[in-house]
């Protein structure tokens, strides 16, 4: 039998009050028996969604933060047989919601967005570790074309047409590849917006280029009209100094606060949710500042 890894029994004995517990997929309890369970998170991808089903077989919602866009029918599919049976958050938008909560919130800005464009740079030292590394493996072999929404209608970016560059908070060009995040489908979902793509670059940090550590950047444009009616073009930048995994604990966090009431508000009602549609943006901004990130206006170009 497997046996809880030591960084695990670390972890938990940090967090207080937490056991490090050996799962087992292939029981339906997932060797947890008796215990109490209030919300299940599953950071990497479970393939047999055995976790999904101990989740609704418990009542209890249940966050998903590592499928990509092309597998979400099983888990849809399970909402749709048991609708009434736990909250289901699709959380694997990009850093869990760090990108389309900050992006909603300057859409207010606009009486109709037109296009909205996401430039994401991962710096080259902020690789995560070796379960990190096979869940993009997975994605990027099956997975090689971006979903993208272009003048109205859904397409699959590849080859050459999924090439891209944007400019990082620095200036400097970054050349990326189209991504098929679902953050493009809840982006265009939610504002209407005709045009949303989504692109990823691998490189050197705005704030490592200058001598610092290396940060997380995600870059926000966004053009449409006012709500005056005129033109508007915006520019902006989501950081995070610490890097990927602080804005992505951040979101886990405050989703299972919400989803399970430890806020003072009533636990999430059954569903199926996007992180945007049950986080509070004004606490996810405020959590945002505290811990050191921030949303930076930039120049246009």
């Amino acid at each position: 039998m497997a046996v809880v890894t030591w960084p695990a029994r670390k972890a938990a004995a940090e967090a207080g009050d937490a056991q490090g517990v050996v799962i087992d997929l292939d029981l339906t309890d997932l060797g947890l028996g008796a215990r109490k369970v209030s919300a299940v998170v599953v950071l990497y991808k479970d393939h047999s969604l055995a976790t999904l089903r101990f989740a609704q077989s418990r009542s209890v919602p249940y966050l998903s933060i590592s499928s990509g866009v092309f597998e979400i029918a099983p888990e849809v599919a399970s909402v749709m047989n048991a609708p009434g049976a736990a909250a289901v958050v699709l959380g694997y938008e990009w850093l869990v919601g760090a990108t389309t909560v900050p992006a909603l919130d300057l859409a207010r800005r606009f009486a109709r967005v037109h296009e909205i464009r996401i430039g994401v740079l991962v710096d080259e030292e902020d690789g995560g570790g070796p379960t990190v590394a096979a869940d993009f493996d997975y994605l990027n072999h099956f997975m090689p074309a971006a979903l993208t929404r272009k003048s109205g209608t859904w397409q699959w970016r590849e080859d050459n047409d999924a090439k891209a560059v944007f400019s990082a908070i620095d200036g400097t060009e970054i050349d990326a590849t189209g991504f098929s995040s679902i953050d493009v489908v809840g982006l265009a979902t939610s504002t209407g917006a005709h045009s949303v793509e989504f692109n990823l670059g691998n490189g050197i940090s705005s704030s490592r280029r200058k001598g610092e550590a290396f940060s997380t950047e995600i870059i926000i444009e966004m053009n449409g009209l006012d709500l005056s009616g005129q033109a508007l073009r915006t520019r902006h930048a989501v950081v995070h100094p610490g890097g990927a995994a602080p804005l992505t604990g951040m979101g886990i966090a405050l989703l299972l606060e919400r989803l399970i009431g430890l806020d003072g508000k009533p636990p999430v009602a059954p569903g199926l949710y996007f992180p945007w549609q049950i986080l509070d943006a004004s606490r996810y901004l405020a959590h945002l500042a505290h811990e050191g990130g921030q949303i930076m206006e930039l120049p246009l170009l």
